[in-house]
């Protein structure tokens, strides 16, 4: 059981595309209260960080938007050329409110495709990086080559929840830990034997980090973790269920194709 862990926020310069990622965060964790990267840390990092520094910014300019982006649009109160980029990264469009439409992406349900105006240049929003798990293995590796230590990588976004006001952390990239940990077998307070119960691992991580990293103009874009007492191994990837399996996907599915039935 972990007793006892420490985060430490990384701040950094305003991070542009091109920049190296792992060489900025190994100097600003040598310059922070965590010193440089010990053994075991575990590096959570702003998805918008990532995926800028990879050059994924998109200039809302130089997009066209579609008859069906533009009816969307308005229905929904939103910018056409956004809609346009959210359906462009959405696997599918469940639906949506005045401001937002939730999609379906890579697994996951989230609004807007996960897309970023915060923090992104004037005119401009940042999506998700296409590939978290591999940019979160690509800076593990490179910080080891770095500094000498094995890390863990979590690339990080904040979400909303249902019924829930405000965001926490989730992880959409993870390498060096389990994204989830099973607890099924263990007993309760009361000897009953856990059926179902697995932890978000690196949801839960994510959430810490969250705290000291900001969603404003802190230049926090990365925290340390340390403490936690986790072995560093070759585990990369983010569990996710089927659609079907999941509460909310699944009511919102079965009520969708009972209308259609009907």
């Amino acid at each position: 059981m972990i007793e006892e862990f420490t985060v430490y926020g990384i701040r950094t310069g305003l991070i542009r595309e091109g920049d190296d990622i792992p060489a900025i965060l190994a100097e600003a964790t040598g310059h922070s209260g965590a010193g440089e990267f010990r053994e075991g840390d575990v590096l959570v990092i702003a998805e918008t960080a990532v995926a800028t520094a990879e050059g994924y910014v998109i200039s809302l300019d130089s997009i066209t938007p579609g008859p069906e982006s533009v009816e969307m649009a308005r229905k929904y109160d939103m910018d056409p050329r956004l809609v346009e980029v959210v359906r462009s990264e959405s696997d599918s469009i469940v639906g949506g409110i005045r401001g937002f439409l939730l999609c379906m992406k890579n697994g996951t349900l989230l609004p807007n495709a996960g897309i970023d105006e915060s923090n992104a240049p004037p005119g401009c929003v940042i999506p998700l990086p296409p590939r978290p798990d591999e940019s979160a293995r690509n800076i593990r590796e490179q910080i080891f080559s770095l500094c000498g230590v094995h890390i863990a990588v979590i690339i990080a976004d904040s979400r909303t929840h249902a019924m829930r006001m405000g965001c926490s952390g989730v992880a959409i990239g993870c390498s060096g830990i389990p994204s989830v940990v099973d607890d099924r077998g263990m007993c309760d307070l009361f000897g009953r034997e856990l059926e179902v119960t697995k932890q978000a691992l690196a949801d839960n991580i994510a959430s810490a980090a969250e705290i000291v990293m900001g969603e404003a103009d802190e230049c926090t874009p990365a925290a340390i973790i340390r403490g936690l007492g986790l072995p560093v191994g070759d585990q990369e990837g983010i569990e996710t269920i089927d659609a079907e399996e999941c509460l909310f996907m699944g009511l919102i599915t079965r009520n969708r194709d009972e209308r259609e039935i009907s």
